[in-house]
């Protein structure tokens, strides 16, 4: 075996029956064989629980009654796939293993639960990506499972190997792409349609911005400083004129601000004359002298460009009450109304809108060839997988009581999706003169166990590196069909560790590992025992049980087994 995840350990304290029990197993193939009823699939419940199953109350059912704490906990070897995700989820793999474990406990009334690996808490949606890292369960009548839409899809996809792996993953990349591109232009489209459905009301509106020629944000506040000038230009001229005559001209026969500046100046310079220390004060002086000409000079200007003009305040009032009403009736300002009318502008003449869509058709259409032309690419790897399943399950089956056994898979087209667009059934016949049909509608009980094993086998030898469990998968076939299973199993041991539940003789003598289990009443309380058989003794007498009880054709024929071999049912027939 290689590359393959390897359960190592098992440990269990107040799980179902079970107070307290250790296990420890090795790489090949290992069976559990007791009496019914003496809870031989406690092994796979617990690793079901493990890995997130037994939730609400079926994990209350879990716990050994009266106990206030439950512990499973699974020690993996590590393989590939499961190196690569915990790299991923940046977790420990501590010495080449991993250490799962979950713990249950009531409080306050109510049970809850944690999972940890080598010590570090993960979530349940981790747990869930985890299990198909590890385990691979398999029971009698999985018909349900594999009726489920897309289940034979995925279970082919895995026949497929890396290349299909690889083509699958571009195909979901592919889809992404497609849909995000679909959707923006479905967006789009739609806006589009309302952008016509409204057209008119904003080309009338448009067509009132235009009118309204908006340029300046600032207009209506130039506009109500200009109309304030006009409506007092007659005092404001009043006003320069007695500015004037007191700067310049002077009032009344006194002397104008500039004849009392000139005196004060030739008074500072007589004086500088005297004292030189008064030169700064004098040129300030100079400085005021200067300051007050300009201002005489630029209230002249202003006085000049005064004019009381009726019809020009009567203009600039009605622009203003225009411009009023328009941010009344549209809610904003001149800013926001300019921005409203260039938008529209955009949108209506500029055909941004639909230079927009025409582009993002465009991307649609190429992402929907990507799309395509992954899926077709994907559909023939699908093929492929097809026809070499086909030729491995046929092998696998014939020799398991199916001489005449048929079976194919359709690979019908369908609706595009994130996992290609194929339709992948399994058909299954059985009998001569019947014609292929749905596996999980004609596969009888022993018929869909057959299958099980077989496609499991085929699996392995594709992609499988999990651990694999089958309960009870020989149930119900006779002796010759379960020899052929017990060498079938063999032949999947040497590639993946297998796990299987058994009352076939034939299959648990064939294992390189047996374990039975029994219920044992101490005190009153039932208690499930777990104990290896490690000795040709104990395993005669066991498989003797299974063989029909402990007489003594039973005993040879269970020394048969195993003296001889067990995988050839026509060297041992049942007695």
């Amino acid at each position: 075996m290689t590359g393959g995840c390897v359960l190592t350990a098992l440990r269990l304290e107040n799980i179902a029956l079970i107070e307290r029990l250790e296990l420890t197993f090795s790489a090949g193939f290992t069976v559990l064989t007791g009496e019914t009823g003496a809870g031989k699939s406690i092994l796979l419940d617990a690793l079901d629980a493990l890995l997130g199953g037994a939730q609400g109350a079926g994990a209350s059912r879990l716990l050994r009654q009266g106990a206030s704490r439950g512990v499973i906990e699974a020690c993996f070897s590590l393989s590939p796939p499961l190196l690569r995700w915990l790299e991923a989820e940046e977790l420990p793999a501590e010495e080449g293993e991993v250490v799962l474990a979950r713990e249950w406990r009531w409080s306050d009334g109510r049970l809850s639960s944690r999972n940890r690996l080598n010590g570090v808490t993960i979530n349940r949606s981790q747990v869930q990506a985890l299990r198909p890292l590890l385990v691979d369960l398999t029971v009698q009548g999985q018909t349900q499972q594999l009726a489920r839409a897309g289940q034979q899809r995925r279970w082919l996809d895995r026949c497929g190997g890396a290349p299909l792996q690889q083509a699958l993953g571009q195909v979901g990349v592919a889809w992404s792409d497609w849909k995000t591109a679909a959707a923006a232009l479905d967006q789009a489209r739609a806006a589009w349609q309302q952008l016509q459905a409204e057209r008119a009301s904003r080309e009338a509106l448009l067509a009132d911005l235009d009118s309204a020629a908006l340029e300046d944000p600032q207009e209506a506040l130039h506009l109500q400083q200009e109309q304030d000038r006009l409506a007092h230009g007659v005092r404001l001229q009043e006003g320069v004129m007695t500015l004037l005559g007191r700067l310049v001209e002077g009032a009344e026969g006194a002397p104008s601000v500039l004849d009392h500046l000139a005196a004060c100046e030739a008074e500072w310079q007589a004086m500088e004359q005297c004292d030189g220390s008064l030169a700064e004060l004098h040129g300030r002086a100079v400085e005021v002298h200067q300051l007050v000409q300009d201002l005489a000079r630029d209230l002249d200007r202003y006085g000049a460009c005064l004019e009381s003009d009726p019809e020009s305040l009567a203009a600039l009032q009605e622009r203003l009450q225009q411009l009023r009403a328009l941010q009344r009736r549209h809610g904003q300002d001149l800013a926001g109304l300019i921005d409203l009318r260039d938008r529209l502008r955009d949108e209506l003449h500029s055909g941004g809108a639909g230079v927009s869509l025409e582009v993002l058709e465009q991307r649609e259409c190429q992402a929907r060839r990507c799309r395509d032309q992954a899926n077709a690419q994907l559909s023939q790897c699908r093929h492929e997988a097809a026809a070499w399943l086909e030729g491995q399950l046929m092998e696998a089956l014939r020799p398991m009581g199916l001489a005449n056994v048929r079976f194919a898979v359709a690979i019908e087209p369908s609706g595009p999706g994130e996992e290609g667009a194929d339709a992948v059934q399994f058909l299954f016949s059985a009998n001569p003169g019947h014609a292929l049909a749905p596996l999980a509608e004609v596969a009888s009980g022993g018929e869909m166990s057959r299958f099980l094993l077989a496609f499991k086998t085929c699996l392995a030898a594709a992609d499988s590196h999990v651990t694999l469990l089958f309960d009870e998968i020989d149930a119900g076939v006779s002796g010759r069909v379960s020899g052929a299973m017990a060498a079938l199993l063999q032949r999947l041991a040497r590639q993946r560790q297998v796990f299987c539940i058994t009352h076939q003789p034939l299959v648990a003598a064939a294992a390189d590992h047996h374990f039975r289990v029994a219920k044992q009443v101490v005190e009153g309380v039932t208690h499930t025992r777990v104990s290896q058989l490690r000795d040709t003794r104990a395993r005669q007498v066991e498989l003797a049980e299974l063989a029909g009880g402990d007489h003594q054709e039973a005993r040879s024929y269970a020394a048969s087994l195993l003296g001889r071999g067990a995988t050839s049912p026509e060297a041992h027939p049942a007695p």
